[in-house]
């Protein structure tokens, strides 16, 4: 199969990628399409066999649920259907974090597929910001199922060219429109009994939801019940492992290493030579800054032939806790991932 990226540059380029976007969605194929989060592998997510392309272009199991993209709010309703009491605080989540990197997993209904929901009764929705997703779902005008771009537990897409670098010849379509935002994945949260679950940190953060309902932290034991979950995830090839600071870490004779640096200090003097190659996530300390390089960064140092990656941890306050998760699931020091479920 022979993959074309289409961009979105120009008004006539946008027009093209998004019809030829739309009409291979319809069809019943599987596109790549920029989030604001990450490029996420797209189709129509009421489409069975359609799904199924998905999982086999990206080599998932099929016990690890997707999210399901809405064209508009109007179609919550017909995707899932929320108890009475919990249906006022997904409207208020719905309100302040829709459209935007937040997904809530609710109860799903007959006219999701098994497929999509890995066989739970659950199923994981959210409404995309960026323009160029949120034009193509309105025109398709039925939801999507979009996990992230890329081969599975490798690290997610930031640029249409990391697609391309994962999945050429595996899908006939990406639409490039730059660089992503956020740089990773969207917020999961389960809302149940007027408190809010977080099932994957991600850009809207604990202080965050915690203005609306009580917060509680899941940590799966064995059966994943919403997208990346498991514990061994992330990952680039080469092996990483985290560090508290660069300056008391020691190479070995002969070992090639890279740093993903956090503090400035750490690139600018002597120290540094021990480093094959050095990224920094953020010159000002910005978290967000960090978030949006993160995976554009150890993909750098991924493809240096490096012995070893180590990365600096970030302050665990606010987004930087969703970076910590990243980096501790793509680290080589993780137990192996859940079982199947029964």
């Amino acid at each position: 199969m022979q993959t074309r990226l289409l961009g979105t540059k120009t008004i006539a380029g946008r027009k093209k990628a998004v019809a030829r976007a739309v009409d291979l969605l319809r069809k019943g194929e599987v596109v790549a399409l920029p989030t604001e989060t990450v490029y996420g592998l797209a189709a129509d997510a009421l489409n069975p066999i359609a799904v199924a392309k998905i999982f086999e272009a990206k080599e998932r199991p099929r016990f690890d649920p997707l999210i399901v993209h809405l064209p508009s709010r109007d179609w919550l309703e017909k995707i899932v259907d929320v108890s009475v009491q919990d249906w006022q605080l997904v409207l208020n989540l719905a309100d302040k974090f829709w459209p935007g990197p937040f997904t809530m997993v609710l109860q799903k209904r007959e006219i999701v597929p098994e497929i999509v929901t890995a066989g739970l009764d659950t199923v994981a929705v959210r409404i995309s910001a960026h323009p160029v997703f949120a034009e193509i779902v309105r025109e398709l005008d039925g939801p999507l199922a979009a996990p992230s771009a890329n081969r599975f537990g490798r690290l997610s897409p930031t640029t249409a060219q990391h697609v391309l670098d994962e999945l050429e010849g595996r899908i006939p379509l990406i639409i490039d429109a730059g660089p992503t935002e956020h740089g990773i994945e969207s917020t999961i949260v389960t809302v149940r009994e007027h408190s809010i679950g977080i099932l994957r940190r991600g850009p809207i953060t604990e202080e965050q939801l915690s203005e609306f309902a009580k917060i509680d932290l899941f940590t799966p034991a064995g059966k994943v019940s919403a997208p990346g979950q498991f514990p061994s995830h992330y990952a680039p090839k080469t092996p990483l492992h985290l560090i508290d600071n660069a300056e008391s870490f020691s190479t070995e004779k002969n070992q090639r290493v890279g740093l993903l640096a956090w503090d400035p200090r750490r690139t600018g003097d002597r120290r540094s030579l021990k480093f094959a190659g050095i990224r920094l996530l953020s010159e000002k300390h910005d978290l967000r800054e960090a978030a949006a390089n993160l995976f554009r960064y150890l993909r750098e140092l991924d493809g240096l032939g490096l012995d070893l990656i180590v990365a600096e941890r970030v302050p665990s306050r606010g987004l930087g806790a969703a970076i910590l998760d990243r980096l501790e699931r793509a680290s080589n020091d993780q137990p192996v991932a859940p079982s199947m479920p029964e």
